[in-house]
């Protein structure tokens, strides 16, 4: 890990991650989740207000820097957070323990995404639900193009962020079924097309 990774990236994501327009749509997925509740990509904590009905979050993320921004607001928290300072592709918590995942703009960043989804899908209970918010590929081709070119750029400046991923294809891949899922450009911001749902695991 090298001088920017370590200890100006993490402070320059807690505050981008805190703009209006991603602050907005974190109550509608994050007050959804309730008992056992896994955050990927816990970062600097910035989803611990708007949980309700948790008992136990596990936060998981690899940066250790990253969660010492969030100790404030872990502390402020009404319910036990843990850290998993761990990758998304190898969760240390047995299988079917989770009753819901919540992930908010983290599926770009992980660098093997389908390992990640298989992961989620694996700790999740039956009947569990995996709530999202993600930023990817648009549906647009041109645009899609454009992302693809400036995704290599996003990797080395916003911590292994990819801006061409499908999100959609990827989560039915990994074996979830969608209930929700709401696709939308974010405005002003032509290479930021968001995915917002709901998907369940039926095993």
């Amino acid at each position: 890990m090298n001088l920017y990774q370590k200890h100006i990236l993490p402070k320059l994501l807690n505050f981008t991650m805190q703009r209006s327009e991603m602050e907005k749509h974190r109550p509608d997925i994050v007050g959804q989740a309730s008992g056992v509740v896994l955050e990927v990509g816990f970062g600097s904590g910035l989803n611990l207000p708007y949980y309700k009905n948790v008992s136990k979050l596990y936060a998981l993320d690899p940066s250790r820097e990253l969660y010492d921004i969030a100790k404030d607001r872990v502390e402020k928290a009404l319910f036990t957070t843990e850290h998993l300072e761990a990758s998304a592709e190898n969760i240390p918590l047995a299988s079917g323990t989770i009753d819901c995942v919540v992930s908010t703009w983290s599926l770009c960043s992980i660098p093997n995404p389908e390992i990640a989804l298989g992961e989620i899908f694996r700790v999740l209970k039956s009947g569990g639900r995996f709530m999202f918010i993600e930023h990817g590929k648009s549906p647009i081709i041109f645009v899609g193009k454009i992302q693809k070119l400036f995704t290599p750029i996003s990797k080395c400046v916003a911590g292994g962020c990819h801006m061409d991923r499908d999100i959609e294809k990827m989560i039915k891949n990994a074996g979830f079924e969608i209930q929700k899922l709401e696709k939308f450009q974010q405005k002003f911001k032509p290479l930021a097309f968001m995915y917002k749902g709901v998907a369940a695991v039926k095993k």
